[in-house]
């Protein structure tokens, strides 16, 4: 990305010449874009691309000219659509084929493979998670562990954060004892970024005789994962973040072909073998895949936008938009600390490539008002309570300029005090 001496990468013509060469740059053209707003929230909702709209209008013409044909014939059969949209993500998460399915969402997802795999015996009754987590996967480890008769606060085990933001790892390593029977973390800190090193933790877990899973809602199309090399026992996801499957897309998620063959924990009729499932039988016969894992009946028109957008990433390829990526985080955390200095900005993410994943968080004690500063000039953060600005530059639609723009602009704010004319409150979404 050095192609100009240190002090011209201030500037806004040496971000443009960054988008000149960049090699993802023709994507930008797939997307919907309002060319009077800069967005960079795509770690929460990605924008609608004209593939994925044109997937859902092929999908409701299935409808319109077949009917109920529609689940066995047309361009994507209803019937086989989870498992040929988990084929299309298998490449995301390093994965066979057969071990994705494209299904639920991210929290019954989770219920459903916390129900399957979280089998206390004897000593080993308690679940380790982590004090950062998304609060949903806590509510449902929570809610599994009532189910199994055992009290939550004394057997779901948090791991504690020394900063607030980040994970130690050694300290989950230790946290492992042999009174845990299930662990559950994020690939990646949803509020500062942090990447865990999925490969450690998992043959720590192993090497001590406990089943270890990864929600990988932030990072799922951001970077790329290598879950049967590491031997990740499952895994789940949303759709709707950076591979922009729309507003409350399917969920997504893996189990390592080691348990093919098993009874799920939540059975429904989608969780059947195929070839057997409409033989209507009162005895399950589970899929040996992950499709066994399904529960019940696919939400079709709402899988449909994936059609588009995974065949997208499949011609940008994950290890370009990666590096794509770390260009932008890396060009927009250097703006910051040159651009900002003396305005009390504070960067919380980590700042090594192996550590930080798709977005920058930084913190300000006025972060709530900055947000709607920002917002009431024509860009789009994410405000996190209490005092937290995540920015993500996505890398298959936001440009090296927009990166410029966006910290100018936060310059302007500072300078001007514009903040100083809102509320000090976050809205109901924030």
């Amino acid at each position: 990305m050095e192609t100009k001496k240190h002090e011209d990468r201030w500037s806004r013509e040496y971000a443009k010449q960054l988008d000149q060469q960049d090699p993802l740059a023709n994507f930008r053209s797939e997307f919907y874009i309002d060319k009077d707003v800069i967005y960079f929230d795509g770690n929460s909702l990605g924008l609608l691309s004209k593939s994925a709209e044109k997937a859902v209008h092929l999908v409701l013409d299935s409808w319109k000219q077949n009917g109920i044909d529609g689940w066995t014939s047309g361009e994507n059969p209803w019937y086989y659509l989870a498992e040929s949209l988990g084929e299309l993500s298998a490449p995301l998460v390093g994965a066979e084929p057969e071990e994705v399915v494209i299904t639920g969402s991210t929290t019954i997802n989770l219920h459903q493979l916390v129900a399957s795999f979280y089998q206390p015996n004897g000593s080993r009754t308690k679940i380790l998670a982590d004090e950062l987590n998304f609060p949903s996967d806590i509510y449902a480890l929570q809610s599994q562990l009532e189910q199994k008769g055992y009290d939550p606060d004394k057997h779901l085990i948090r791991v504690k954060s020394s900063d607030g933001r980040t994970l130690d790892e050694q300290q989950i390593i230790s946290e492992m004892t042999d009174e845990i029977a299930l662990i559950v973390l994020p690939s990646v800190l949803y509020r500062s970024g942090q990447v865990l090193d999925i490969k450690r933790l998992t043959e720590a877990a192993h090497s001590r005789g406990i089943l270890i899973g990864f929600d990988l809602c932030h990072s799922i199309g951001a970077i790329p994962h290598q879950l049967d090399e590491w031997e990740v026992d499952f895994a789940f996801w949303c759709t709707y973040k950076h591979l922009n499957g729309g507003p409350g897309s399917v969920g997504g998620l893996y189990v390592n072909r080691r348990y093919f063959g098993m009874n799920p924990g939540l059975a429904g009729w989608f969780s059947s073998n195929k070839e057997k499932q409409f033989d209507m039988e009162h005895t399950l016969s589970p899929a040996a895949s992950a499709g066994a894992f399904q529960i019940g009946t696919p939400h079709i028109l709402s899988m449909a936008p994936m059609i588009g957008s995974l065949n997208m990433f499949a011609e940008a390829g994950i290890e370009r938009i990666r590096a794509k990526s770390l260009n932008l985080t890396d060009y927009l955390l250097f703006l910051v600390r040159h651009r900002l200095h003396g305005y009390h900005f504070t960067i919380a993410n980590p700042l090594s490539h192996d550590s930080r994943g798709g977005h920058v968080f930084i913190e300000h004690e006025e972060a709530v008002r900055i947000c709607k500063a920002l917002k009431e000039a024509g860009v789009i953060p994410d405000f996190r309570a209490p005092n937290g600005i995540r920015l993500a530059p996505v890398a298959l639609y936001n440009t090296f300029e927009e990166v410029w723009q966006v910290v100018d602009l936060l310059r302007t704010i500072m300078e001007e005090e514009r903040f100083l004319r809102f509320e000090k409150k976050r809205e109901v979404i924030a």
